[in-house]
């Protein structure tokens, strides 16, 4: 008689990887599935992260790359954070920052009491949504969400480990605790993530991200947008057309020239650069232009 396999637990979490996939000297790949024999929180066994915030606590966003993944076999909860290890590891899609910051905000949307329809939340892992034309929502406890999808709506997430997301025309989001993220998707939309690790996306034209906490990630991907990175060991990265980037001294900047080629605004050249007071000016705009970092 056949002994019948049980079914495995699967959780759904997220790693951090250093930019060349690779996690405590271990090489991974989109894609992958590993098997390790034995699992214990912090000791051994494949990690990751069921609120996409922690994942920050142990990647800082200025320097590592994440993904969605699913943890199965043994496992075993870190009793600090949500940090699980597992002796299975499916490496599903990568996530840039605004991926995470999505993330992070279904999170606690999943998990919140909406027995309470109020658009502020102040308790631990409050989430706020504001949908209407100009509305407004605000999460200030730990592990709080919010989220403003109508046209210049404003969200707010003040706590630890908060997300941001705005979604609408001139929305504005901003994260001020550590391991906060914030995104601005709609045109003209700000991100400010103020905590340290933090991550700022803005994505859509004419946008603004400011990260200014330590360790922290500014991107702004939508055309004519803006990053500004002022905290220590962070980056500044302007990947749209025309975008402008600048970081306080130390700091990194990445940018991304374009041209147009009859079809696409296709990449002409892109730029890596510290910010070292002399070449490049600390606190001031940049554009690449003609492959050169040009003050604007």
């Amino acid at each position: 008689m056949t002994k019948k396999k049980l079914p495995t637990e699967v959780i759904k979490a997220y790693k951090g990887f250093g930019p060349d996939m690779k996690c405590r000297d271990y090489q991974f790949e989109i894609g992958g599935e590993y098997e390790e024999k034995k699992a214990v929180a912090c000791e051994i066994g494949f990690h990751a992260c069921e609120h996409p915030l922690d994942v920050l606590n142990y990647y800082p966003p200025a320097t590592s790359r994440y993904a969605g993944v699913e943890c199965s076999g043994k496992i075993d909860h870190h009793n600090a954070d949500t940090k699980v290890a597992c002796t299975h590891i499916k490496i599903g899609a990568e996530l840039n920052l605004s991926g995470i910051v999505k993330a992070a905000v279904k999170f606690v949307f999943d998990r919140a009491d909406w027995s309470k329809t109020e658009n502020h939340v102040a308790g631990y892992r409050g989430a706020a949504s504001a949908t209407g034309y100009r509305g407004a929502a605000s999460a200030t406890g730990d592990s709080g969400a919010a989220s403003a999808t109508g046209d210049s709506g404003a969200a707010s997430a003040t706590g630890y480990r908060g997300a941001a997301s705005a979604t609408g025309y001139s929305g504005a989001a901003s994260a001020t605790g550590d391991r906060g993220a914030a995104s601005a998707t709609g045109y003209s939309g700000a991100a400010s993530a103020t905590g340290d690790s933090g991550a700022a996306s803005a994505t859509g034209e004419s946008g603004a991200a400011s990260a200014t906490g330590n360790r922290g990630a500014a991107s702004a991907t939508g055309d004519r947008g803006a990053a500004s990175a002022t905290g220590k060991h962070s980056v500044a990265c302007g990947l749209g057309i025309e975008c402008i980037a600048k970081a306080s001294l130390g700091c990194g900047i990445v940018l991304v020239e374009r041209k147009w080629d009859g079809n696409n605004y296709a990449i002409k050249n892109i730029r890596a650069t510290k910010v070292d007071g002399k070449i490049i000016k600390a606190d001031t705009w940049y554009q690449l232009i003609d492959e050169e970092f040009k003050e604007v």
